[in-house]
């Protein structure tokens, strides 16, 4: 599988946030990045994570609290915060670590090439998803599973893999799959 190595960071993208399920409803987590001279330049390959922010601890403290009841997460808390106390430098090497260890708790064999230029409108393209805008070409990822805080807010859609891995276990990857 390919992954787009050469684009531009765009920022509050998916590319360094996710959603999760608390018990005050739908909340934001995002790797906060380096801002060099208040642009962006260069691949995604090269933007770097800003560790000055305790951003880690904080995320680990909400993911804990928002999934400490759910089944799984202690079957998993210990690899997924590993990776992020690593302080992996370059936001591309952090989301390619974490896609890989899902792709492993997941049981899916996705091997992952980076582009070596950049490729405009590719098969399958789904860059364009963010999470302010509805992207028409989204696959709809809605299909209901458990999750922690359904009785206060129903089924919430559109969440991290985390939620579904937390609530779901192995039993994620038959969510996923057709």
């Amino acid at each position: 599988m390919d992954l787009e190595a050469c684009e531009h960071y765009r920022k509050q993208s998916y590319r360094n946030r996710c959603h999760i399920l608390t018990a005050q409803g739908v909340e934001a987590l995002s790797f906060p990045v380096v801002h060099e001279e208040g642009l962006w330049t260069g691949p995604i390959t090269r933007v770097r994570v800003d560790y000055s922010t305790p951003w880690v601890l904080r995320t680990e403290r909400a993911l804990e609290t928002a999934y400490e009841q759910s089944p799984f997460f202690l079957y998993y808390k210990d690899g997924l915060f590993g990776i992020l106390e690593r302080g992996i430098p370059t936001l591309w090497d952090l989301d390619l670590t974490l896609i890989r260890q899902i792709a492993l708790w997941l049981g899916l064999p996705l091997h992952f090439r980076p582009t070596e230029s950049f490729v405009a409108d590719a098969p399958d393209d789904l860059r364009g998803i963010h999470p302010k805008h509805p992207c028409p070409g989204a696959p709809d990822m809605g299909k209901p599973y458990y999750q922690v805080f359904a009785q206060k807010y129903g089924f919430q859609k559109d969440l991290s893999i985390l939620d579904l891995l937390f609530c779901e276990g192995p039993e994620a990857t038959s969510y996923l799959l057709p």
